[in-house]
């Protein structure tokens, strides 16, 4: 019996994908946003063991972390920096994004990052020498939740 090999048809097309923010009730198609990565990242300790030579990782928590590059023709995310350098207000956001490719047994996937906010922005820009304009961004995030999960494809199990 052999293994199980993945179909090429199954994998994800990385250009099907929606993503939508959330700001103070508004909820914008960002159809601008060009790639977005959002990963967790545990905080752990090291723990003494007796007995052994090598040391333990225990988990204590964990920060969410996302970067993201998009067109540069929105002013969404300039006029959160605006607010709050003129009053001190730092104003939190959800972004969900939905990937589902309808070639691939995997099906969709929906997230939604919750209390996100800037590291910072673009505040003005140009090239004379480019072809368009884009911009990246930094954020954090606080919590997420997966609304929707990828199937298992065949194989896997």
């Amino acid at each position: 019996m052999s293994a199980a090999i993945l179909n090429a048809r199954d994998t994800v097309s990385a250009k099907l994908a929606e993503c939508y923010v959330t700001i103070n009730g508004s909820r914008y198609n960002f159809m601008q946003a060009i790639n977005l990565e959002a990963t967790m990242e545990k905080t752990k300790v090291q723990v003494p063991i007796l007995g052994k030579t090598a040391r333990g990782n225990k988990a204590t928590g964990w920060v969410g972390k996302g970067k993201a590059k998009f067109h540069y023709n929105t002013g969404v995310f300039r006029r959160l920096l605006k607010e709050y350098k003129n009053s001190g207000e730092d104003i939190y956001f959800e972004i969900q994004v939905i990937n589902e490719d309808p070639t691939s047994a995997a099906g969709r996937q929906s997230v939604v990052l919750m209390d996100c906010n800037l590291d910072g922005g673009v505040i003005a820009k140009f090239d004379a020498d480019g072809s368009y304009l884009e911009e990246d961004m930094e954020f954090t995030f606080e919590d997420f939740k997966i609304v929707e999960e990828f199937k298992n494809i065949d194989g896997m199990l």
